[in-house]
């Protein structure tokens, strides 16, 4: 009997280039997007955080296809703030309207970047390793930066609220349900409250902070001391034109 084939899911991509830096980000995934020199980079490591980003889903109650095809359907010219590290850019597809049901699978995912960025921390010593250069925050001063990132975005949302201490948790966590709150109403794809995110972006960019910093401390933990959950990533055995379709199995 000849093995069962899995159909590949189409996987939609867009890339967000500055001269020294592209984005590839998973469109319809929050918080899937990652950064390297080139487009080919960009999205060769996207794809390889596949095994790292698929227990955020699975936590959220969905589930990453094991295979899928990735397709470039999407370019935008990137600028400081891509440089600096950050995917900046709205896309035309971030501006898709939301029905309540996709707003929820949105919000989900946002609130299981927080929980797994909040488990990361709470098992990492406060002390990470450094880079080659000497630099790099530590844990407490990470968890810091990204609570006050998301008061910062939680006014995007349109919310008027006291800036939280990094130490209330009670705080951080009232912060947090009232954005996931705006996040879970349906859309038709404009600015939220008259500003300049959409709902896709405010989603996608809330849940890649987190991700990216969770990744970072685990990637920063002392090897002697392994932070639980962290997931291997393995990378691919092909390369992929920007532009053209690839079909990947992730490792389980």
């Amino acid at each position: 009997m000849s093995p069962r084939v899995t159909k590949a899911e189409r996987l939609a991509v867009a890339l967000e280039s500055a001269p020294k830096k592209t984005f590839a980000t998973a469109l319809d995934w929050p918080g899937w997007s990652r950064s390297a020199k080139t487009d080919e980079l960009a999205i060769e490591a996207l794809l390889a955080y596949a095994p790292r980003y698929a227990p955020v889903v699975e936590a959220a109650g969905l589930a990453l296809p094991s295979t899928f095809d990735a397709d470039v359907v999407e370019r935008s010219d990137g600028g400081s703030g891509t440089e600096f590290g950050v995917p900046s850019r709205t896309h035309d597809a971030d501006a898709r309207p939301v029905d309540r049901n996709e707003a929820k699978r949105l919000a989900s995912i946002v609130e299981a970047a927080w929980a797994n960025f909040a488990k990361v921390a709470s098992k990492a010593p406060a002390e990470l390793r450094k880079g080659p250069r000497g630099g790099g925050r530590d844990r407490d001063k990470i968890v810091g930066h990204v609570t006050e990132s998301d008061w910062y975005y939680a006014r995007e949302l349109g919310l008027k609220l006291r800036q939280p201490d990094v130490g209330d948790r009670a705080a951080v966590a009232a912060m947090r349900a009232e954005m996931l709150a705006i996040l879970r109403e349906p859309s038709d794809g404009g600015p939220l409250s008259g500003r300049k995110w959409t709902q896709r972006y405010a989603a996608r960019r809330i849940a890649w902070h987190a991700l990216d910093h969770a990744w970072e401390i685990e990637d920063r933990s002392d090897p002697a001391e392994p932070v639980e959950g962290a997931a291997s990533i393995r990378e691919p055995t092909r390369n992929c034109k920007p532009g053209a379709a690839r079909t990947v199995s992730r490792a389980d």
